[in-house]
């Protein structure tokens, strides 16, 4: 009877290990994965077209990530569809894309910070045009780590409605579509902000944790319909989303420019669901979902009071109350 409830323990004991290491050994597949992956197949650039369709829609695409993965598409031979908010920087951008390229552009001016009156115009505008692939990019940041009772009110609407509705709505208004064609793929960008709970980043870690859980969630739903559903979570990348910082602004191994992180996140692909992006990004997401949360929150608090008392000492006046 004793070697028996001896046994019986060591195999709850066993399946209980199993269950603990199952998500970091995962983490580690899709960690190796995401920094061999881009080697592993050489022809994978003259596929997207012939998998999911001639063009791509680029949202937030006249500055940093978005802009670069519209070129990266159009440089695989991708028409783009590129919608922005400035005519100016979307007028800039296209003719980049034409002249360097050799592909269509389509532009469209919409504002994701209006609501949901822009979505119905970005409708109209594509008219029958087919998507293969979608990049919901747009996003919006603090202009500098806050606590949640200084951040204007606009920024909390903008924050929902870019951050949050845009990649809804998007999605919804062009997925049915590739169910039809049994053919298209959504790339939704987050942030390794979603890793935790994020003070003086509060509601905007908090949103792309939306993110990641529609996607995910998304991946599951139309798993079965031929449609490439992808997570992308950047760790820090050298944009103008980081003005507030000039240690992020810095360019190094573990904070890439806008052009190599793209670069190497259009190639994963097709080949991975879920990716940071970027090879290193990949050793720190993994390494950071390693930690305990708390530890986690305690960290970003502290790297996020960090920031603010450097973004409070480039102002002039100076600012003491950081």
């Amino acid at each position: 009877m004793d070697a028996l409830y001896i046994l019986l323990l060591a195999i709850i004991g066993a399946i209980t290990l199993l269950f603990i290491i199952l998500d970091p050994l995962w983490d580690i597949t899709l960690s190796l994965r995401a920094i061999l992956s881009p080697y592993l197949r050489t022809d994978f650039e003259s596929d997207l077209v012939k998998k999911y369709g001639q063009w791509a829609l680029v949202t937030g695409c006249t500055d940093g990530i978005g802009k670069e993965y519209a070129k990266q598409l159009a440089n695989r031979g991708l028409n783009i569809v590129l919608v922005s908010r400035s005519p100016e920087k979307l007028s800039t951008v296209s003719q980049e894309i034409v002249r360097t390229f050799n592909v269509k552009t389509k532009v469209i001016v919409a504002d994701f910070s209006k609501g949901a009156p822009i979505y119905e115009k970005i409708r109209l505008e594509l008219g029958n045009l087919e998507i293969g692939i979608l990049v919901n990019n747009v996003g919006s940041q603090y202009t500098f780590p806050m606590y949640v009772g200084e951040v204007p009110e606009k920024t909390v609407w903008d924050i929902i409605n870019v951050n949050v509705a845009a990649v809804t709505m998007m999605t919804k208004m062009l997925i049915e579509d590739m169910k039809a064609r049994k053919k298209g793929a959504i790339v939704n960008v987050s942030s390794g902000a979603e890793l935790q709970p994020l003070p003086l980043m509060t509601l905007y870690a908090a949103s792309k944790v939306y993110i990641r859980n529609f996607t995910r969630a998304l991946q599951r739903e139309y798993s079965n319909h031929g449609i490439t559903i992808q997570h992308v979570s950047p760790m820090f990348v050298n944009t103008k989303m980081n003005d507030f910082s000039r240690r992020l602004r810095t360019t190094g191994w573990f904070v890439p420019n806008a052009e190599s992180y793209a670069k190497y996140a259009v190639s994963t692909l097709g080949k991975l669901d879920h990716t940071t992006g970027y090879w290193t990004h990949g050793i720190q997401y993994f390494f950071v979902g390693m930690v305990p949360e708390w530890i986690r929150i305690t960290i970003g608090h502290r790297l996020n009071k960090s920031l603010r008392k450097e973004y409070y000492s480039n102002q002039q006046p100076v600012q003491t109350n950081c």
